[in-house]
């Protein structure tokens, strides 16, 4: 991964921001100004993966430099840096492209998220001018996977509208990427937006762009995503959030295929192909009026929906490892392994994050964990703690887990703890079947009336009445 570049006159918030970005070792380099960044790209310096400006420094200001920057690099992520005061000056440095800003004072961790989004925005992004699409593999052997596969080999050779369901973290972004890289418009562009994180005042613009002189602040024109799309792929997600006034400008291009840009008086064809995502249930907002209904029957051509992780178990110890690879990869050392008995844990675990999760996990892991091989202690706390959220069918791959996460534990009490759990279950629903009654209860379970007797005194079971009348009639 290339550096993040810091511009910045202040030197604490360039301390600052090196520090944090050096304890997530993400590379960077730090420029006291915009002219000193401007010459490193002027003497030929590669240019970083991410920039991160403040917008007012003695000479060239930084949105002189995001102007200079796009004109170069039209991909580049910029986040622009603005004091609380200045909130028109990060208006115009999303009208002039900026990936973001972010208010100062800022928050250590909020900086460092939204640097990482921008770090993947710029590992995703696809232009014209031929990058290389860095796409991981999806990777899945279980039956609703495998009906995922069908749908995209289908849609292979198709120009027609998807619409991706799913919960968030399931991937949704990379089936919309394979759907365009297996698609007739895969020399072309691929362009992702997200609606939900675009300021509603903005998402117009992102869309369909703005003649210069549109609106306070615009003082060139700006190509819109539809025309970055142009022949290739336009992918909406979180579609099921997008302004009503937005969904309308959108069936109507949908509907006849031309488009305006914000001011612009000259109609615009588009020529792409529009898939879209959304983790929410669009039939029940439509039916709630938050959603057109001739929109969602447009982009509901043909629709493909990626199941949860829970639905797909089996495929846990597959993403698991590969995680693991791919962070050892991003971060230079090397990978480290999970043990069998780790693997059979995650593989209980819900995951209500999804693949998103899982990764995340892994990457956790990857600088975490200390030594090579991942075991169950290593795994953070929250997981540990936790008991798996779902019942295995297979009771004894359940009960190996379980003796793997007590073992991990240490505490030396394993077969003492599972013997007295086994028995305990084995004997209240004996004597749950039986309506309390001890013998018909021995019997059931295939051992004696005094064996039954011993153990409910031993494990501290109340029985209730039904005893004492076995007792009396015996």
């Amino acid at each position: 991964m290339k550096p993040v570049w810091i511009v910045d006159d202040d030197k604490s918030i360039r301390w600052v921001l090196e520090k944090t970005l050096s304890r997530e070792q993400v590379p960077f380099r730090s420029f006291a100004s915009a002219s000193e960044a401007l010459t490193q790209l002027d003497l030929g310096a590669e240019p970083p993966q991410v920039l991160v400006s403040d917008i007012r420094m003695p000479g060239e200001s930084g949105l002189d430099m995001l102007k200079k920057v796009k004109e170069r690099f039209p991909s580049l992520p910029v986040i622009i840096m603005t004091a609380y005061s200045d909130l028109d000056s990060a208006v115009a440095a999303f009208q002039g492209g900026a990936f973001e800003y972010l208010p100062k004072p800022f928050d250590v961790d909020q900086a460092l998220e939204l640097i990482r989004r921008a770090i993947d925005e710029s590992l995703h992004q696809v232009g014209a001018s031929g990058e290389v699409e860095l796409v991981p593999e999806i990777l899945g052997q279980a039956p609703a996977m495998q009906e995922v596969f069908r749908a995209i080999g289908r849609l292979s050779q198709s120009n027609a509208t998807v619409m991706i369901t799913g919960e968030s973290g399931t991937g949704k972004e990379l089936v919309a990427r394979a759907v365009h890289r297996h698609s007739p418009r895969s020399d072309k562009p691929f362009i992702a937006i997200n609606t939900a994180a675009i300021p509603k005042d903005l998402l117009e613009s992102e869309l369909f762009g703005h003649e210069r002189g549109a609106f306070t602040g615009a003082a060139a024109q700006r190509r819109g995503r539809f025309e970055q799309a142009e022949g290739g792929t336009l992918f909406l997600d979180e579609i099921g959030d997008m302004p009503s006034e937005l969904q309308t400008r959108l069936l109507r291009v949908l509907s006849d295929g031309n488009y305006y840009r914000v001011g612009g008086h000259s109609p615009l064809k588009a020529n792409v192909r529009i898939i879209a995502a959304t983790h929410q249930n669009l039939e029940t907002r439509v039916k709630e009026g938050l959603f057109r209904e001739d929109l969602f029957h447009r982009l509901n051509v043909i629709r493909v929906r990626l199941p949860s992780l829970r639905e797909r178990r089996e495929d846990i110890p597959i993403l698991a490892r590969h995680f693991l690879q791919k962070s050892a990869q991003d971060l230079g050392v090397e990978a480290k392994r999970f043990s069998e008995a780790a693997l059979r844990y995650l593989a209980t675990l819900d995951f209500p994050g999804n693949v998103r999760q899982l990764e995340n996990i892994c990457h956790w892991l990857t600088v975490m964990a200390p030594g090579q091989q991942v075991d169950l202690a290593d795994l953070p706390a929250e997981l540990r703690d936790s008991a798996p959220q779902a019942a295995t069918s297979d009771w004894e791959s359940g009960l190996a887990m379980e003796v793997d996460r007590l073992l991990a534990g240490g505490d030396g009490k394993v077969h003492e703890k599972l013997t007295d759990s086994f028995e305990r279950i084995l004997i209240t629903r004996a004597l749950a079947h039986t309506g309390g009654r001890r013998i018909e209860a021995a019997l059931a379970l295939g051992i004696g009336r005094n064996t039954i007797t011993r153990k409910i005194q031993d494990l501290g079971l109340d029985t209730g009445r039904a005893d004492d009348a076995e007792h009396a009639a015996g």
